[in-house]
């Protein structure tokens, strides 16, 4: 909801002048502080914890950064009928983006999945989406033509995004109990995209990002969303049957191997696409972002409901 919002009043009162400049100053310092609890967060030990299990987390990871990119790769050829050009550079980062953390964890325990795997899987994912979505973006994305990542860009990710991401990692025998108390600190999580959000569609205004796309081309997205987290879905579930994990393991696959993050997605593209129309790179995934929610929600329940169901109801 506090997403939408923020996209509608960008859209309606744009920041503009001095306060365009002072909103962009404070999106690069909620971003460094937003992955600095990230690093902050995040446990390293157990994915090292995790590695007798190698096979399920290899199979989301493989699932998260090798499966979902090449989907992105062959919407290149999806016809502008279907996926509009001004939409696909959005669409194709995100399917580079890491897993979610929290919402993954949730409807795997919420499903009597494998809990502990999924921690271990996505906190793995969002540990290497750090370095491996913005080298997948530039592998992918710049050799396209889909989008620029210059050298700029580099050196902001490393300042905004790694650099931070290090230190909380390197500070954590002082803050990882702080930050474990303060569960609260997740608002400042929600308070930055938030804001990112709003900064992004306010200069997508001041760019007429609004005159490249049309209602009917929205919808388009929202279809081939859908259709993408529905294959994926179903994807994952038949794939981790075919290679013999068992039901709690086939639901960690399913609700990581399927999701990405927004938390993670939307600042980091923020700094990997700057001076771009980055209101329309980050739509896709919101889009994304909030049809996964709707969907492992209903999938989480009836797994909830039925010990054994025969198959995932993706459709």
């Amino acid at each position: 909801m506090a997403i939408v919002t923020a996209a509608v009043v960008a859209t309606l009162l744009p920041a503009s002048g001095i306060g365009a400049e002072i909103l962009d100053w404070a999106t690069k310092v909620a971003i460094f502080c937003l992955f600095f609890l990230y690093g902050a967060r995040l446990r390293p030990d157990q994915a090292l914890a995790g590695l007798k299990h190698w096979r399920l987390h290899l199979t989301i990871l493989a699932c998260t950064f090798a499966l979902f990119p090449l989907l992105g790769f062959l919407l290149g050829f999806l016809p502008h009928a279907i996926l509009p050009a001004a939409l696909l550079p959005g669409l194709v980062y995100t399917t580079l983006c890491p897993s979610t953390v929290q919402s993954s964890i949730n409807f795997t325990s919420i499903a009597r999945g494998n809990v502990a795997g999924a921690i271990v899987s996505a906190s793995a994912s969002n540990l290497l989406g750090v370095f491996v979505t913005p080298l997948l973006a530039i592998a992918l994305m710049n050799t396209t033509g889909q989008a620029s990542v210059s050298v700029g860009s580099i050196v902001n990710l490393v300042l905004q995004i790694l650099l931070p991401f290090i230190l909380g990692q390197l500070s954590r025998p002082w803050t990882a109990d702080f930050v474990a108390r303060h569960p609260k600190l997740k608002l400042f999580d929600q308070a930055s995209i938030v804001m990112v959000v709003y900064a992004a569609f306010s200069e997508g205004v001041r760019e007429g990002i609004w005159g490249l796309v049309s209602i009917a081309d929205i919808a388009l997205l929202v279809a081939v969303c859908l259709v993408i987290l529905a294959l994926m879905l179903w994807f994952t579930w038949w794939l981790a049957r075919r290679l013999g994990f068992d039901r709690a393991d086939a639901i960690a696959i399913q609700f990581c191997g399927t999701k990405k993050s927004l938390a993670t997605g939307l600042p980091m593209a923020t700094v990997l696409f700057a001076g771009q129309p980055i209101g329309l790179i980050m739509l896709p995934l919101m889009v994304f972002h909030q049809a996964q929610l709707m969907a492992c929600s209903a999938l989480a329940s009836r797994y909830a409901r039925d010990p054994e169901p025969d198959a995932p109801a993706a459709a």
